[in-house]
């Protein structure tokens, strides 16, 4: 995932000073996907420099001089075709969630189908832990070590479980909000 998509975001929700945009950063996209404020200062450099945004002087900032950054439509455009690229990597959990903001910001653009792939990923995943505890977990009687390894696997299934739950509920969100899309 790109810090880049993250900050995209967040500009369309509100466009904003670099300081202000940090600041709400921390505050809401940053418990999950952290950047330190220099990394923001650079990543808009970066993104200015691309097309993506423009930084114009914030006129109410007094006599400090400030600048406010909003997105452009190549920003707007990159930012869609980041939401439709599928992830493939292990932040891919991460980057649903800033996909999901952005999806909400700039409308719907393929995001059912990625959270479909990742359930199927998820639900392979829980699928092979309920194999392993059924295989070496299943006498009625276990020793305070095969407890322990036991445990270890009950977080996982826990886990999966529960992404799986919060999945279906997300996709079925997105696939009312996209019936109302077309109706």
């Amino acid at each position: 995932m790109s810090i880049q998509h993250a900050l995209l975001t967040s500009l369309l929700e509100k466009p904003s000073t670099g300081y202000d945009l940090a600041r709400r950063f921390d505050k809401s996209m940053g418990y999950f996907w952290h950047a330190s404020h220099q990394q923001i200062y650079r990543e808009l450099g970066r993104m200015a420099d691309a097309g993506w945004i423009v930084a114009t002087d914030d006129n109410d900032a007094g006599k400090r001089r400030r600048r406010l950054y909003q997105v452009l439509e190549a920003g707007r455009a990159e930012l869609a075709r980041w939401v439709a690229q599928p992830e493939t990597d292990s932040n891919a959990d991460r980057a649903l969630l800033i996909k999901m903001r952005a999806e909400a910001v700039i409308g719907p653009h393929g995001l059912d189908r990625a959270l479909r792939r990742m359930i199927a990923e998820h639900q392979a995943k829980l699928d092979t832990y309920l194999g392993i505890e059924q295989r070496d977990f299943g006498a009625p009687s276990l020793s305070k070590s095969q407890q322990l390894r036991h445990a270890v696997l009950r977080a996982g299934i826990v886990a999966e479980r529960s992404w799986l739950q919060w999945a279906g509920e997300v996709l079925s969100l997105l696939e009312s909000a996209e019936a109302g899309a077309a109706g």
